[in-house]
């Protein structure tokens, strides 16, 4: 069955969309760790080292076991604090099942899905998950490229097979929706499960709770 909004397509972000809000997730593995709460941020967002080495982790160009040696002494942590440093950080993160269900709902609607992740190791995309929920899955350490690099999107159209202006794109950073949406896609900005349900709701006239 088609959906009977405009739209035929939705695509998602995975961190901070299908889980818990990532950057709360930091501030927890701050406070763990005995460091400044706002550390973690302030290194990806303003750290010229910092946003190089997650640069190179989410195009694939170094792996995991690199990037904790690099973001361990960009933190000033103990070399015994390296192994593990990348599941510490993401221990706090949880899923967010409200919006793994209406990919489910959704799909069965007849919308196509799909997966748009800037990734921090390919291997942390359980498969069977990701087989179950996506028509077209995109990640940036398979495609060597990263949001908001727009050919990571237009990889991502490809795969929906669906026009830009029939995908609804949702992620929880803006600075991530601007080439979407100049791309030709609808943008939804999570800041919650409840809103960014609404608002899929009224897009794809389809109930996904």
């Amino acid at each position: 069955m088609a959906p009977d909004g405009g739209s035929q397509a939705l695509l998602v972000d995975w961190g901070g969309v299908l889980t818990s809000d990532v950057f709360a997730g930091f501030q927890i593995f701050c406070r763990d760790e005995g460091i400044d709460p706002l550390r973690v941020r302030d290194l990806f967002a303003a750290d010229p080292d910092g946003r190089q080495a997650l640069v190179e982790l989410e195009i694939g160009e170094i792996d995991e076991r690199q990037f904790e040696a690099r973001l361990a002494k960009l933190l000033e942590l103990d070399e015994d604090r390296i192994p593990g440093l990348v599941d510490r950080v993401f221990d706090s993160i949880v899923a967010e099942e409200a919006i793994f269900e209406a990919l489910r709902i959704a799909r069965s609607n007849g919308i196509r899905t799909g997966l748009l992740s800037n990734s921090w190791g390919i291997e942390r995309y359980p498969q069977e998950m990701l087989t179950e929920l996506f028509d077209a899955v995109v990640i940036s350490g398979n495609e060597g490229v990263r949001k908001p690099d727009e050919a990571i999107y237009r990889i991502a159209i490809e795969r929906l097979e669906v026009p830009a202006e029939e995908i609804v794109f949702v992620d929880d950073l803006p600075g991530n929706l601007k080439p979407a949406r100049a791309m030709g896609m609808t943008t939804v900005h999570h800041t919650s499960a409840a809103d960014t349900l609404d608002q899929l709701e009224r897009h794809f006239a389809v109930a996904l709770r």
